[in-house]
């Protein structure tokens, strides 16, 4: 982790690599859209030799050859796998999302991952940084994840470095803002004409030396006159921030009593703690410019990830259970222990078919292994009804993924990545494990979708395809959850926001040749009666042979709240035989479940058969179902038919600052705020019960209202009255 330049390991073409998990480090780049992430990691690809230049540019966005853009915005939308060497160790860099919709992705790659580098923009606004990134942040926090900070786009910053590190350290430091310092300061050269200053080089804190790129490679100098002073200010915050998470406790005396500190004893007790995840790092990288080999930033950056970033055998492996879920020893990261790993993604190739993206925990994978395929599927909301499945399977080819090409392992040990073909039963979130013994792996969690697209088959062709590739849509994102909806009869695809719906629906189409149309999403309502009413049903037929011959009279009084539909039979003198009670029972039953009024089940109702008329011989089931259900119509034309819209229990999670315009915007829905309470600092959980029918589009709602730093989630509470004035323009449509 010093400031020496290093001869890169890698080539450009070769498999990195080298099978010992002590020699890997798996790091996801995690940011907000914008940030630079896919930048920096071409970057540092190119630093470490192993591609020979940097992505190509459309229409003022850097494509990269290994990463998945969305065809119209280029925008980044799945997690991909950069394997580079360095300095004897292969770094997987896996590069994620950064736009709020793709966090299953994110959450995928920090699953795989060992230690995360959040990428923040100095050009992008405050609240952009605090959204998503300060929620991940704390997410790596809850698992004790190593993290360091790398800020990018300097020289168009809206920010100055040290404002920005101070952002981070409130942001992201919230117990102890002095273990978020930067290891290096920016060097800035002469402004330009539109008032910004490039980055030309960084000044080491520790070493106390410039490096210096103003010349196109990279020198080094000793500070000038005029750059000692915030150098040593810098240096003694970083200093103390070091000793302070030492593990040498006569360290701190020794420092304050006037002792100068061996460099070599604060970079290992650095390396330590930014191990342990008890200080992160800031850094600035800027990519490679004209004809430089290195980016600024890029070498120390890279010197930081196989320094001080764990290897595999250093981070909290996954809890390991039985299927039946008996608890088993923890994991060891043992190359010769028992096959253990986990599909973290799902994807289709044109040529080779289904492929997945697997970490190894435990054992070594090997091409042509059998292998047990067991999950229950992502832990969370959409989630929870999965049960455990499991199937026996043969590993096709590993694969070390790089852009669009595949290139051949013959394993993959302990603490490594590999794409594995044909795995075709296989899901996101599976466990493969040795055939002798099959294992399960605690499931990640993944976000609740709650933005609903409904959708029907383009055309007759279309359809015939679309249950399949809707199921094989689903397996590849997790974060996707499909309903066929038995209320509406509406196929849903409920999404986490609309460029997610917009990713999904590209993907049916140029993936598996489906076309779908988006249709309004309809809200499970239903109907009940006002107030009693009674009705008369007579079904009276004869045309020649055979008649059809019932009459039933009925009172129909309404229920409370959750009563659904009762019936009761209060026939005296036989008027009704007793065979056909039960088939008015069964013909009332069926017309409330078609609906009175506008096509919605009725329920909370009591329907107390009271009289009616049978013939001898043309009386019949059928005759007495259809005389129960004109009763029952006729008692509706009577009386008031109330509409029930369903009412959700919300909980909206938001910084303090936000909290009046989410609870009026709640109000404007229609909601009633039913509590508020603190969750954490600067943080205040909003409960509120909001009708279903004003929350369809919340989750993009609230994003535009916090600046994407509200969170919410949703649940059934009940069914209650509809307004009048909605009531009527309701019946008026469906009616």
């Amino acid at each position: 982790m010093g400031d020496q330049a290093h001869a890169h390991t890698g080539a450009a073409g070769a498999v990195p690599g080298t099978g010992r998990p002590r020699a890997l480090r798996n790091v996801a780049l995690v940011g907000h859209s914008g940030s630079g992430k896919t930048t920096l990691v071409e970057a540092l690809a190119q630093t470490a030799g192993a591609i020979n230049r940097p992505g190509r540019v459309e229409d003022g966005t850097t494509v990269s050859d290994h990463e998945q853009i969305e065809h119209r915005q280029h925008r980044s939308v799945q997690l991909s796998l950069v394997p580079v060497d360095w300095d004897g160790c292969r770094i997987n860099l896996l590069d994620t999302p950064g736009y709020a919709d793709f966090v299953g992705e994110v959450r995928a790659g920090l699953r795989a991952a060992d230690a995360a580098l959040f990428v923040v923009s100095a050009a992008q606004e405050a609240e952009a940084v605090a959204g998503t990134t300060r929620a991940l942040w704390e997410e790596c926090a809850a698992v004790s994840m190593p993290r360091a900070l790398v800020i990018t786009h300097l020289d168009t910053a809206r920010t100055p470095f040290d404002a920005m590190t101070r952002l981070c350290g409130e942001l992201f430091g919230a117990d102890d803002p002095d273990a978020v310092l930067p290891l290096y300061l920016p060097v800035l050269g002469p402004e330009a004409a539109d008032g910004h200053a490039p980055l030309t080089g960084l000044t080491g804190l520790l070493s106390q030396r410039i490096l210096d790129y103003s010349g196109g490679e990279r020198t080094e100098r000793p500070p000038a006159d005029d750059e000692r002073a915030p150098l040593a200010e810098a240096r003694a915050r970083l200093i103390e921030g070091i000793i302070a998470e030492s593990e040498d406790e006569t360290l701190m005396d020794r420092y304050l009593g006037g002792e100068t500190i061996d460099v070599k004893t604060l970079v290992d007790d650095l390396e330590r703690a930014v191990a342990r995840g008890t200080f992160h790092p800031v850094l600035a990288a800027a990519p490679a410019a004209g004809g430089a080999r290195q980016g600024i930033g890029t070498v120390e950056l890279l010197d930081l990830i196989t320094g001080g970033f764990p290897t595999p055998l250093e981070h909290p492996l996954p809890a390991v259970t039985t299927p039946d879920g008996s608890p088993l020893p923890a994991l060891t990261g043992d190359p010769d222990g028992p096959l253990v790993a986990e599909v973290v993604k799902t994807s289709s190739d044109p040529y080779v078919g289904r492929l997945s993206l697997v970490r190894v925990f435990s054992g070594t994978l090997r091409p042509d292994d059998t292998v047990h395929v067991y999950g229950h599927g992502l832990d969370g909301p959409a989630h929870e009804d999965r049960s455990c499945h499991g199937t026996r399977t043969r590993a096709g080819a590993l694969t070390s993924p790089f852009g669009k090409q595949q290139r051949p392992l013959d394993a993959c040990v302990a603490g490594d990545l590999a794409c594995v073909a044909r795995l075709d039963t296989a899901e996101t979130g599976d466990t493969l494990s040795g055939t002798g013994h099959p294992l399960l792996l605690e499931p990640w969690t993944t976000p609740d979708p709650l933005l609903p697209l409904a959708v029907r088959a383009h055309s007759k062709a279309d359809e015939d395809k679309l249950s399949h590739s809707l199921a094989r849509l689903v397996a590849e994102d997790p974060a996707l959850r499909l309903e066929q909806n038995p209320d509406t009869g509406q196929l849903v695809l409920w999404c986490l926001g609309e460029a997610h719906q917009e990713a999904a629906l590209d993907r049916l189409r140029d993936h598996y040749g489906v076309q779908v149309d988006a249709v309004p999403h309809r809200v499970a309502l239903r109907e009940t009666f006002a107030g009693p009413a009674t009705g008369r049903g007579r079904h009276v037929k004869q045309s020649g042979g055979h008649g059809q011959y019932a009459v039933c009279e009925i009172d129909v009084e309404p229920l409370p709240a959750g009563s659904g539909v009762e019936f009761a039979d209060r026939v005296v003198g036989g008027s009704v035989p007793r065979p056909f009670i039960a088939s008015v029972e069964k013909g009332v039953r069926a017309q409330a479940a078609r609906g009175v009024a506008a096509g919605h089940p009725l329920v909370d109702i009591r329907v107390v058969l009271r009289d009616g008329k049978a013939h001898s011989v043309d009386s019949s089931d059928a005759a007495f179902q259809t005389a129960g259900a004109l009763a029952l119509r006729e008692a509706a034309a009577e009386a008031h038919v109330r509409f029930l819209e369903p009412v959700a229990e919300v909980r909206v999670l938001v910084p303090d600052a936000y909290v009046g315009p989410v609870m009026s915007d709640l109000s404007g829905r229609r909601g009633r705020v039913t509590g508020t309470e603190q969750s954490g600092p600067g943080r205040t959980l909003v409960r509120a019960d909001v009708p279903e029918l004003e929350i369809g589009r919340y989750a993009v709602d609230l994003r535009s209202l916090t600046h994407g730093t509200g969170r919410f989630d949703r649940a059934y509470a009940r069914h209650e009255p509809m307004p009048a004035q909605l009531a009527d323009r309701v019946a008026a449509q469906d009616g």
